[in-house]
Order: C-alpha cells, then sequence, then structure tokens
C-alpha cells in the first residue's frame, strides 16, 4: 500500500512540474544562404529594436492592476493574520478544557 501510495504522489508531482513547463518552440528551419557573402558587422552597424511605448491607457489598466494585486495580497495577508490569531485561540480554548 505505501508504495502504491508512494508511486500516486510522485506522479502527482511528475504531472504538476510537466503542466507548469512551458510549450517547447517548434523548430525553426535552417536560414537560407544568400548567394552573395554578407557585409561585416563593423561595416553597417545594427539598430537595436526598442519596445513599443505604453500608451496611457494602458499605463493607467497597469496601475490599476498594480493596485489590485496590492489589496488582494494585503487582503490575503490580513486574513492569514486573523486565520492564525483564531488556531491560536482554539488551541488556548482546547487545552484549558482539557485541564478542566
Amino acid at each position: 500500500m505505501n508504495k502504491i501510495l508512494a508511486t500516486l504522489i510522485a506522479a502527482l508531482f511528475a504531472a504538476g512540474a510537466y503542466a507548469q513547463a512551458p510549450a517547447a518552440a517548434p523548430a525553426k528551419p535552417a536560414p537560407a544562404v544568400a548567394a552573395t557573402p554578407a557585409m561585416p558587422a563593423a561595416s553597417a552597424p545594427m539598430a537595436k529594436a526598442k519596445p513599443a511605448a505604453m500608451t496611457a491607457e494602458e499605463k493607467a489598466a497597469a496601475k490599476a492592476a498594480k493596485k489590485e494585486k496590492a489589496a488582494a495580497a494585503k487582503k490575503a495577508k490580513a486574513d492569514a493574520a486573523a486565520a492564525k490569531k483564531a488556531e491560536a485561540a482554539a488551541k488556548k480554548a482546547e487545552a484549558s478544557a482539557k485541564k478542566s
């Protein structure tokens, strides 16, 4: 029974790791060879691609999302603290009940 349980738990972890792994990128074909030789890099510097600038709407949406995330984190922290207090109070009540 222990071996079966261990196998099931191992399979659960393996399935979780598989589900979280990013999808593999499809294989890219080899680039075609040019008939003329390539220009040296020193004579033709490549311009670096710049990321697109965010619009005002996108900035406002990002700011709102950040606020929502912070509020959710704050609420989760408060809920965890309340649960911890409730658990401590329950343990204390249980201990005093055992003494009586």
